[in-house]
């Protein structure tokens, strides 16, 4: 009976696993990285919530939170940050409910993301050769994390939300009073985060599965090749992508805070 269990074990106590009673025998310091992971993510995740409830000071004339793009409620008109209009004037929670499921779902789904918190929150594993403390494994067949297969779809709508921030950093070229020719450190802070939300985007495995996937022959597809090309490109940097997109953009959205509560005003270039 005892070898029938050994054999139909899963986990860490599977029979293709390496019969070592210690955690694991590396020396170095392998705790560091799903630490420090943890604790930046979840700060985010504390900050990014605290501010998509608060559904106030998200708009600074001409600059717009991106945790708040497109603004579609009539709380946006108020402020006024209408310019896709107000579809959903009768939501009357923070207007950031409504949108940012569509990153946020991006960004959770994501595959590099998925490296980074299921070492740092589930510790499955929690690194390389460092024993998960979970009886069995059931990876991505199971609810709720079966979800994880729609990540291509919310890459859609990714592409849609970079739009809509490309836009409002086009937008943020305008003074108070809606006149052309405004440059301010609120314009450059956009400029560089739409900047890094595109490759952050295009930089997706989704994507560049769908540039050149299920191709017999590039040679048949010269310009899907370059595509893939250029993806496969921003593809080795991704993980770096996705940092820095997460910090920029709550950098633009604090710093819009901090405009929209009179802390400072916005420095001008001209």
């Amino acid at each position: 009976m005892a070898s029938t269990d050994a054999r139909t074990a899963t986990g860490v106590n599977g029979p293709t696993r390496a019969r070592i009673d210690a955690k694991t025998l590396r020396e170095d310091r392998w705790w560091l990285y799903p630490l420090a992971t943890f604790v930046v993510f979840a700060s985010f995740i504390v900050y990014a919530t605290w501010r998509a409830f608060a559904g106030s000071h998200f708009y600074a004339s001409p600059y717009l939170s991106p945790f708040y793009s497109p603004c579609l409620t009539d709380a946006c008109a108020k402020a006024g940050a209408d310019d896709f209009g107000t579809p959903l004037g009768w939501w009357s929670l923070s207007p950031a409910l409504i949108i940012l499921i569509f990153p946020l779902g991006f960004r959770m789904t994501c595959y590099y993301y998925r490296k980074a918190y299921y070492r740092a929150f589930w510790l499955s594993p929690p690194a390389c050769a460092v024993a998960e403390p979970h009886g069995k494994y059931t990876g991505e067949t199971r609810f709720p994390l079966i979800l994880q297969n729609i990540h291509r779809y919310f890459w859609y709508a990714a592409v849609v939300v970079a739009l809509i921030l490309s836009y409002d950093a086009i937008l943020a070229f305008r003074d108070e009073d809606g006149e052309w020719g405004h440059m301010g450190l609120g314009t450059v802070l956009m400029l560089a985060n739409v900047a890094l939300i595109w490759l952050y985007t295009l930089s997706c495995h989704s994507c560049r599965h769908i540039t050149g996937g299920r191709l017999r022959h590039f040679s048949k597809h010269p310009v899907r090749y370059k595509m893939w090309t250029f993806v496969s490109k921003l593809n080795a940097r991704h993980g770096s992508y996705a940092w820095y997109s997460l910090f920029s953009v709550a950098i633009v959205d604090f710093y819009v805070y901090l405009l929209a509560t009179g802390a400072f005003d916005d420095p001008r270039f001209f």
